[in-house]
Order: structure tokens, then C-alpha cells, then sequence
């Protein structure tokens, strides 16, 4: 296994942030979506699970957990979604996680859903992989 490169991924993360807003305005959402500490504590429990875990590719953990499990443990309390991308390679840029997501239907539809307002952004890299996760929160 490689191991982490150690890339600070602030401006990555902040920008999946931002397109999911963007993408909101879009649907005409009348709530503006903002970043959650939560929701992105449990995303990057997730992102360094589908990292480590080469048999991992979607919304399962590597102990069975749910995105939902995931964020009840963190803190959060109210319903959520999860999208993931994957890229075989050290970088992964925000066009290609949009692409992926994109061509997902059922991450588009989360993307897309207005009760979402509330998200968290985790992405870590190594040598021959980089994954992002994005969990999305609807509060109680």
C-alpha cells in the first residue's frame, strides 16, 4: 500500500463545497448550503476508510457502517446522503469529481435535493489513489 501523500486539501474540499452550492442556486434551493463540522468529520472517517481499504468503492464501510452510522457517530442528528469519488491517481481535480458525480444518477439527485443544506468535504490522497467524500445533512 502506498502511503498518504500528506497533501493539504483545503481548496479541493472547499470547492466540492461550493459546486454543491452552486448546484443548489441552480435548482432554485432557497437555503444557501453550508459546511457542517459533523458532516465532514464523518466524511473524512469515510475518505480514509475507501483509502486504506482497496475493496471499498461506494457508501459502505469497511465494518458495515452506513453514512448514516457514520454521521450518528460524529454527532449529527438529522438524515444524510453520501456521494464518493474515486481516481486511480495521486490528484483528482474538482471537474473529474463533478464528472463522476454527475454520471451517477443517484449522487446527482442528492446533489440536487434542496432539503440537503448542509454539507462536509473530506478528500485524502496516496501515491496511486485519491478519494473524496462528500456527506450531505438535512437537520432535524
Amino acid at each position: 500500500m502506498s502511503p498518504p501523500a500528506g497533501a493539504d486539501n483545503k481548496r479541493l474540499n472547499d470547492g466540492v463545497a461550493v459546486n454543491v452550492h452552486t448546484i443548489h442556486r441552480q435548482q432554485n434551493c432557497s437555503e444557501d448550503v453550508v459546511v457542517n463540522p459533523q458532516l465532514q468529520l464523518a466524511a473524512e472517517w469515510h475518505t480514509n476508510d475507501v483509502l486504506n481499504n482497496r475493496a471499498l468503492n461506494g457508501d459502505t464501510g469497511s465494518d458495515g457502517s452506513s453514512v448514516q452510522d457514520r454521521a450518528n457517530a460524529a454527532g449529527y442528528r438529522g438524515t444524510v446522503a453520501e456521494s464518493v469519488a474515486i481516481n486511480p491517481a495521486l490528484a483528482i481535480s474538482g471537474i473529474e469529481i463533478l464528472r463522476q458525480w454527475y454520471s451517477n444518477p443517484a449522487y446527482l439527485s442528492i446533489m440536487r435535493d434542496c432539503a440537503y443544506t448542509q454539507v462536509g468535504v473530506w478528500s485524502a490522497n496516496s501515491l496511486d489513489r485519491t478519494v473524496v467524500v462528500a456527506v450531505y445533512g438535512r437537520p432535524q
